[in-house]
């Protein structure tokens, strides 16, 4: 079993590196000083606390006096005492102190870093705030109870206007940090999601990752991650954070309050959460695991049902309903056994933390009584004991009633930690610091070899080949020889095993894929992708949907801003006659055709390839029809055993085996 203080020490780091980008940069900084601007915000929030506090008793005290004896009963004293003695100089100097702070580190806080920060300290104000109406509360409930005790009506209605008083100012105050809080979570979450993206969508890190490795626990479900990991890390966060400043504000407050009442009672109180604390955390710490596990297989279950529902049609045509119903089954098993686990241990410690809560109950009777008997105090400190009792009680026991969410937020911690790692880590691959580096505008292999990532098989061995503008290159060969792959090399999706590999800039070369890709979107969209729709005229559209053939979808869509589920809709053919309307519309120097004519007839092929060649674009074909050699130059043939020829496609004559 691991180290509980080296696994603490571990999550914080984790919990640094997720949390502190967003209010201060990770990069050129360090924890202490995102911890020293949390302590200067604190400084700032009680200073201006004080200053408030002191400006509305003067404006009470000037413009209704009776209404602040009568509300605000000894507060004017209190803020005067405090001016008197040194805690309020004090206060002033932390004040100045974590304003130079923050002026300190302002080149830091650009960027719009400025409000969470600012969101932050009106968070913490508003706690503090709140926590002084809370301990006035239980000033007032003693009062209560003693006027019902001396039957004193008069004193019992004052009293309770000043209650009501309380709970009026309340209101507003926690209804506006109700709205604060996740106005900034949501916030931070835009943030983080947006970065995560970014990162995501980065040097093909989407492509590197292998989303369906049910063995990497770094990199599964990465849609899950981005998504509804973000969130919940931000929102949970954020209650976390409040939570923690809630305690601590509310120990410091009432501890005061408890320890005027019975040092025994507070003592007892502390001894109690400690050994409670420790007891839940320790059998706590299974939820973790347990919790960072459900997400996993709930994501991966739901991965399953995606992955049906996109390719229903296939599923239909094999009738594999039974295999794709066992497969779902499977990973529903999964996680339905590993919630079976989670719930036996969630009841095992509630059952402890509800023993836990109800044994504390006693404790104020206990310790109150024998000096109640004793006539050492007043009746009402009961109630101001039990208030009092309850608020320390709440704040020490912060980890024992919050352990569910807590070991939820430390594997939602583990999942996008990990999955921000990794996507960082990745390395950005050798033929894209290529294409940055070379525009010799002709794709060139010197001695390149293709080998599939994460292997060490050789597909093709030392291949030299040039393509230049205009040329036209078919590659053949048996399945399996690496013909696609080669493809893939070309195309800057795979790094060269060997030698090096030359491409035209960024934008003039496009891969068209057996089956090409449907963006979710509208038919202006699915034929201008991946430039801007506005760059074409809704004439240029319609004009090339006939150049290829596609004239029928003029009439069935005249609005090309209709959206549908085009993969389902139109046909492989259609499908890849749209992709030949896309190559035109982007018109690169290169492409790369991957068997982009398969579901088509020999005519139409014929009249999408003369197209491209009308254009004088020069491109890279697979392909294993005899009538294509008519539209290239020359033939690579690769034999299946690593090897490689270049022949004249004039000449070439296809195996009919």
């Amino acid at each position: 079993m691991s180290n509980p203080i080296q696994t603490l020490r571990i999550q914080l780091v984790k919990l640094q590196r997720l949390a502190q980008p967003y209010f201060l940069p990770i990069e050129d900084s360090n924890p202490w000083q995102f911890l020293l601007l949390v302590a200067a915000l604190l400084g700032i929030v009680v200073g201006l606390t004080l200053l408030l506090l002191t400006g509305l008793v003067a404006a009470s005290g000037a413009l209704i006096p009776q209404l602040q004896s009568r509300f605000l009963p000894g507060v004017p004293e209190r803020v005067a005492g405090i001016w008197a003695s040194p805690a309020g100089a004090l206060v002033m100097l932390a004040l100045a102190s974590s304003i130079a702070c923050f002026v300190a580190f302002r080149n830091k806080l650009r960027q719009g870093r400025w409000l969470p920060w600012l969101l932050l300290g009106v968070i913490a104000l508003l706690l503090l705030v709140l926590n002084g109406i809370n301990v006035g509360i239980s000033f007032i409930a003693r009062n209560i109870d003693n006027a019902q005790v001396a039957y004193d009506e008069q004193g019992f209605w004052r009293i309770i206007s000043i209650y009501g008083f309380c709970l009026v100012l309340a209101l507003p105050i926690r209804t506006l940090q109700n709205y604060i809080i996740p106005k900034l979570g949501l916030l931070w979450r835009e943030w983080l999601t947006k970065r995560l993206l970014d990162r995501y969508m980065s040097d093909r890190a989407y492509y590197q990752l292998n989303p369906n490795d049910e063995s990497n626990a770094e990199v599964d479900n990465p849609d899950q991650r981005i998504s509804e990991d973000a969130r919940n890390f931000t929102g949970t966060s954020l209650d976390f954070v409040v939570g923690v400043l809630e305690a601590l504000l509310t120990f410091f407050s009432f501890i005061i309050v408890l320890w005027s009442i019975s040092k025994s009672l507070t003592l007892a109180l502390i001894i109690y959460a400690i050994g409670g604390t420790t007891l839940i955390i320790f059998i706590g710490r299974k939820l973790v695991k347990l919790n960072y596990q459900q997400l996993k297989l709930e994501a991966d279950f739901r991965y399953g049902l995606v992955h049906i529902r996109d390719n229903a049609e296939s599923i239909a045509f094999y009738k594999g309903e039974a295999q794709e119903s066992q497969e779902a089954q499977r990973r529903l098993g999964g996680a339905i056994q590993n919630f079976d686990r989670l719930i036996i241990w969630q009841a095992l410690i509630n059952m402890i933390r509800r023993s836990y809560d109800y044994l504390s109950r006693f404790l104020p009777w206990i310790v109150i009584a024998p000096i109640y008997f004793a006539k050492k105090v007043d009746f009402g400190v009961f109630s101001q004991a039990s208030i009092a009792f309850g608020m320390v009680f709440g704040s020490v026991s912060f980890i024992v009633n919050n352990i569910d969410q807590l070991a939820a937020f430390s594997a939602s911690i583990n999942r996008l930690e990990g999955f921000q790692s990794t996507i960082e880590s990745l390395p950005v691959p050798a033929l894209e610091a290529k294409e940055r580096s070379n525009h010799s505008g002709s794709i060139l292999l010197r001695d390149a070899s293709v080998v599939p990532p994460g292997t060490n098989q050789t597909l093709v061995k030392n291949i030299n080949l040039e393509v230049g503008p205009s040329q036209r290159v078919l590659v053949v060969g048996p399945s399996g020889c690496g013909k696609t792959s080669l493809l893939r090399l070309v195309s800057g999706l795979w790094p060269s095993g060997s030698g090096e590999v030359e491409r035209p800039p960024l934008g003039e070369l496009m891969f068209i894929p057996q089956k090409p890709y449907m963006l979710l979107g509208s038919l202006r969209e699915q034929l201008c992708y991946p430039l801007d729709q506005a760059r074409f005229s809704d004439s240029q559209l319609r004009n090339v949907l006939e150049e290829v053939n596609l004239a029928g979808m003029i009439s069935r869509y005249p609005d090309l801003g209709i959206q549908q589920d085009w993969p389902r809709l139109l046909s492989l053919g259609e499908q890849q006659r749209l992709a030949f309307a896309r190559l035109l519309l982007n018109s690169p120097q290169f492409a790369v055709l991957d068997e982009a004519t398969s579901a088509l007839d020999v005519a139409t092929e014929r009249r999408l390839y003369s197209l491209l060649a009308q254009r004088d674009m020069a491109f890279i074909s697979v392909g294993h029809r005899p009538t294509l050699t008519a539209f290239h130059n020359t033939v690579l043939q690769l034999d299946g055993s690593g090897g490689w020829s270049l022949l004249p496609a004039a000449n070439y004559v296809f195996d009919p085996t």
